[in-house]
Order: structure tokens, then C-alpha cells, then sequence
């Protein structure tokens, strides 16, 4: 069949398969050119700082898969990563991230670098963590880069067995903000009602840092970290006026835990082993969820704009290019620059008084009638389907998909 996109109510529930292998080795062969410009590194070889064994916790998207194929590609890291996706069958395909895996590990194994993927183990799981340690053991290496780049809405507590549910909404009081469907160019006003301390509760149990605590403390305990490994969690702040739906509201409080897990786990480790924890702010940049999420949708379409405009947009491999060159493993990889609350910034260029001044001055203009001529929906949109495998740049849509595997 020729497979198209399909979108229900902003959120695409199908895959395609070339079109994932194909954006998989796009960002593989922007990764081999940065290598190459190394300095020091790649072609002369030399003792510069680099990963050498790395663990992946959500690898098979966005910031998590960048970071792998960074890791690799571009450092020549041996990798382990877990994500859970649903294989594909005679009728549908699989989802976005089993395509990108299944591509990630033929390119690894092609460079001559070890690469042991697991897409289907809950990584919240307890068999994940068993999973993690037993191919360090057979290999016969510890870790000394730990990802966690879990971004699942759900998670089962690997005690009770209770399953939790996160949400996006304000805390103590409704949030209404302009949203845009990239897809038909409408802008809308969304209202979304206050989250209950129940909601609460349950999206810092998702998306806090409790399974990232549970994660260390296992490969800790199994010894099976590097001394002086690094350990780091991805977040976000944005601008203020998203604040009351993202940073003020549940994921805020999500993300706090977060950073106070990075803190806890670096003073507990730090005299045992060298273990540090950061937590990495890093840009804004389209998702699988992105589109659903009011205000994101024409903040980031706005954005992306601006920073086109100044040369300065960045997509997740360029985000990970500079946090592993300009902040984790810099000449002076001892002393990792961070802000007062300790976190890695790598949103500094969105986040440049002239970009957010920008910004605003342009979404206080937008209506339908100026959108494409203020903002770049366009891109956005493209960024979102190449999540899923479409719009990707050399691949032949009008092509009958004779399989799905």
C-alpha cells in the first residue's frame, strides 16, 4: 500500500518505515561530519574527553535517540538503550521508534561500534535495570554516561504494580492561551482546567526523577558505573508566558523533582564514586506530543521563525553536538559549565533576551492572516512528521510499502 500520514486530532498514529530509516541515517551522517571536525578527535586521534560506554533510558526519539547517535557516531561510544515501542505486524506498522532502533543498531553494527538495543522492556521496569547490568557484565564495562530521556505519559510502579498517569495542565487555576493547528493554520483560544492534587501527584510519579534514583542506585549497587560517570536528565523552562501550563503547572512540578533528584544523587555518590547528576534545560523542539500541548504549537512555530532568520535554529542532533563538544566533554571537561541552580543550559540561544524579545513582539501580532509571514507552521509541521517517518527529504511517498517490517 502507499502509506500517508494519519493525523487525528493532531496526533499521528501511523508510521513509515523507509522514511524512519531514512531520517535516521540523515542525522547518523550530520553526526560522522561533526566527528570529523573534532578537534583533536575523528581522523588524528587522540586522548580528547568522549564517552566510551553510554546508557540510553528513552532512546528511540527526539533528544534520547539524538543523543545516542551523537554518542556513537560522532564519539565512537559503544551504546545500550531501552525504549518500548510495538513491533509491527501483517497489517500496521510499527511505531516511529522501532523503525529508528532497528535503523540506529544496522548503522552502529556497520561502524564497527557495540550497540544492544531493548524496545520491548518497560524501562521503568526492574528487568530494564537488570537487563542494563547484565550486558555491562558480559561485556565487561561500566557505564560513564547515563541518559534519561523517558518522556512516556504512563508509568507502573515496579513495587505495586499501580499504573499512574501524567497530565499538562495549571495548578490552582484554569489557563486559557491562543493554540495553532499546524495543520489547517487555525488559531484557537484553548482552555485548560486547573489539574487536581491527584493529577499532581500522578505526573511527578511519571515524569519526576524517582525512576532515575532507581536507575543509579542499581547500576550503583551492581557496579557497574565508571568512576567520575555522568548522569543527566533533559528539561525544559521556556518562556513566562507558558509558564502557567508548563512550568508553574504539572510538569513544572515534575521537572522540580527532577532537579532535585540530579542534586540528591550527586551529593550521594559524588565521595563514593565521582558521580555527578545534572539536569540538562535544553531548546524547544517539536515532539510527538508537541502539537497537542496549548500555546506550544505557536510559540515554537514562532520561534523557529526568529531563530531561521538569525541562523541560529537548532534541531536535536545540533542540541546534542553542543552539549557533548561545549559542556560534557570540552577540553576542560572537569568543570562543566551551569547556571546557580547547577542545570546544563542549552536553550541559552532561544532563550537570548533579543530572540524571546522578538518572539513576543511577533505571537501580540499573529492572527490567521499574517501567520506564514510571522511564523514558520510549515516547519513545525515538517519537524512533526519527520517524527514519524514523512516529509523526509529524499524518501518517495508515491512508493507502494510492500512490508511493514
Amino acid at each position: 500500500m502507499i502509506l500517508k500520514p494519519m493525523v487525528r486530532n493532531n496526533i499521528c498514529i501511523n508510521a513509515h518505515p523507509q522514511g524512519c530509516r531514512a531520517e535516521v541515517r540523515a542525522q547518523v551522517e550530520r553526526a560522522k561530519a561533526f566527528r570529523d571536525r573534532l578537534a583533536g578527535f575523528g581522523k588524528n586521534g587522540s586522548n580528547v574527553a568522549k564517552p566510551f560506554h553510554v546508557l540510553v533510558i528513552g532512546c528511540s526519539s527526539g533528544y534520547g535517540l539524538a543523543s545516542r547517535i551523537v554518542a556513537a557516531m560522532a564519539y565512537g561510544a559503544d551504546t545500550v538503550g531501552f525504549s518500548y515501542e510495538k513491533a509491527p505486524s501483517a497489517l500496521k506498522p510499527a511505531t516511529p521508534g522501532w523503525y529508528f532502533n532497528n535503523e540506529f543498531d544496522r548503522l552502529a553494527a556497520q561502524a564497527g561500534l557495540f550497540a544492544r538495543t531493548f524496545s520491548d522492556v518497560d524501562a521503568f521496569s526492574y528487568e530494564a535495570k537488570t537487563k542494563a547490568i547484565e550486558v555491562a557484565r558480559e561485556r565487561n564495562f561500566r557505564y560513564d554516561l547515563v541518559i534519561y530521556s523517558l518522556a512516556s505519559p504512563v508509568r507502573t510502579d515496579p513495587d505495586t504494580g499501580e499504573l499512574y498517569r501524567s497530565v499538562i495542565k495549571p495548578i490552582g487555576r484554569q489557563y486559557a492561551g491562543r493554540s495553532l493547528d499546524v495543520f489547517t493554520g487555525k488559531i484557537s483560544e484553548a482552555t485548560v482546567q486547573p489539574a487536581t492534587n491527584e493529577e499532581i501527584a500522578q505526573t511527578v510519579k511519571v515524569m519526576g526523577g524517582e525512576d532515575w534514583q532507581l536507575w543509579i542506585d542499581a547500576l550503583n549497587k551492581a557496579n557497574v558505573l565508571a568512576p567520575g560517570a555522568i548522569t543527566l536528565a533533559y528539561s525544559y523552562i521556556g518562556p513566562s508566558f507558558s509558564w502557567p501550563i508548563y512550568h508553574d503547572g504539572t510538569i513544572g512540578q515534575a521537572k522540580l523533582h527532577l532537579e532535585k533528584t540530579a542534586h540528591a544523587l550527586t551529593s550521594r555518590y559524588q565521595n563514593e564514586n565521582g558521580l555527578r547528576a545534572f539536569v540538562s534545560i535544553n531548546k524547544a523542539v517539536v515532539t510527538r506530543a508537541s502539537a497537542v500541548i496549548p500555546v506550544i504549537p505557536l510559540y515554537v512555530a514562532t520561534l523557529f521563525k526568529v531563530m531561521k532568520e538569525r541562523n541560529i535554529h537548532e534541531d536535536c542532533v545540533d542540541q546534542m553536538l553542543r552539549l557533548f563538544s561545549e559542556r560534557l566533554y570540552r577540553k576542560d571537561a572537569a568543570q562543566i559549565p551551569t547556571d546557580q541552580e547547577k542545570r546544563i543550559r542549552i536553550d541559552d540561544l532561544e532563550m537570548g533576551s533579543s530572540v524571546q524579545s522578538e518572539v513576543s513582539a511577533r505571537i501580540s501580532r499573529i492572527d490567521e492572516s499574517n501567520l506564514y509571514l510571522l511564523a514558520d507552521p510549515e516547519g513545525f509541521k515538517s519537524d512533526f512528521l519527520r517524527a514519524h517517518g514523512f516529509d523526509v527529504p529524499g524518501v518517495d511517498y508515491d512508493q507502494e510499502v510492500s512490508s511493514f517490517e
